[in-house]
């Protein structure tokens, strides 16, 4: 299937994390490990880019709270296509929390899946967590 025939669909979301994971391991392939979160999220960015994915960075993520919009200063790193969340991280051992908070932004915003990604990774294979919104 193409991408636009999957658009918004479990296989898109497949297909949509395939690319960024790819994307993903070509920064890695190039930098390895060692780098800042921020240089890392630059060049993934510069890679969706070049593939072609629409993405935002650093997008402020409100919580409704009893009806009322808090601004806590939380921020998802990446939201490619409108649709997967991807958190990057550059660190020796990801905690539990954040694969907590994926989950938490995912739920938000009403979103199937993310990706948390830790380029602090010899091998960046070992670095890739899907994390699963079950609504």
């Amino acid at each position: 299937m193409q991408h636009e025939d999957t658009k918004g669909t479990k296989e898109g979301d497949e297909w949509l994390s395939y690319v960024i994971i790819g994307a993903a391991l070509e920064v890695h392939r190039v930098l390895g490990p060692g780098l800042l979160e921020s240089a890392y999220e630059e060049c993934v960015c510069h890679e969706l880019g070049l593939r072609g994915i629409r993405f935002q960075r650093q997008i402020p993520l409100p919580l409704m709270y009893k009806g009322v919009r808090l601004d806590c200063a939380y921020k998802i790193d990446l939201l490619v296509e409108d649709r997967l969340v991807v958190e990057l991280k550059a660190v020796d051992r990801v905690p539990r929390i954040a694969t907590v908070q994926l989950l938490t932004y995912l739920r938000i915003l009403d979103r199937r899946l993310g990706l948390l990604i830790n380029f602090h990774e010899p091998s960046l294979r070992n670095g890739v967590r899907r994390v699963v919104n079950g609504w």
